[in-house]
């Protein structure tokens, strides 16, 4: 297959990942709960709302690219080494290169648990094709 047109699939991850990294770098208000939006836990639960839309856009690229619904256990886990390595990368460009974020491993793992909830919904919406290839 042409990698172009994988890309081409991918447009709307691609997309959302350039968003996830520009609010993932932009300087936060620094009192919590002061403006009654924010609450403590508030940037875990962002982390984990990213990454979840993230891994959907990524299932419906594949989807979009290969013409079918049901993947193998190989797509999930480079869906989860990718997904895994960015939110990595995340954190390290917050450690690294900017002073007023800071990097946590609980964002690492708010990220990783909003993807395996869309692996585990999207796996789970889509039973019924799952069994048709048994």
């Amino acid at each position: 297959m042409n990698k172009f047109k994988v890309f081409l699939h991918q447009r709307l991850a691609l997309l959302w990942t350039v968003f996830i990294l520009i609010l993932c770098t932009m300087k936060m208000p620094d009192s919590v709960g002061e403006s009654g939006f924010f609450f403590t836990g508030f940037d875990k639960m962002v982390h984990l709302g990213f990454f979840f839309v993230l891994t959907i856009l990524l299932f419906y690229g594949e989807t979009k690219s290969q013409r079918r619904h049901n993947f193998g256990i190989l797509t999930i886990f480079k869906i989860l080494m990718l997904t895994f390595a960015l939110g990595g990368f995340i954190e390290l460009i917050q450690f690294k290169f900017f002073t007023y974020r800071s990097a946590e491993w609980w964002d690492l793992g708010s990220d990783m648990i909003g993807v395996f909830m869309a692996i585990f919904a999207y796996v789970l919406l889509n039973k019924s094709n799952y069994e048709k290839e048994s």
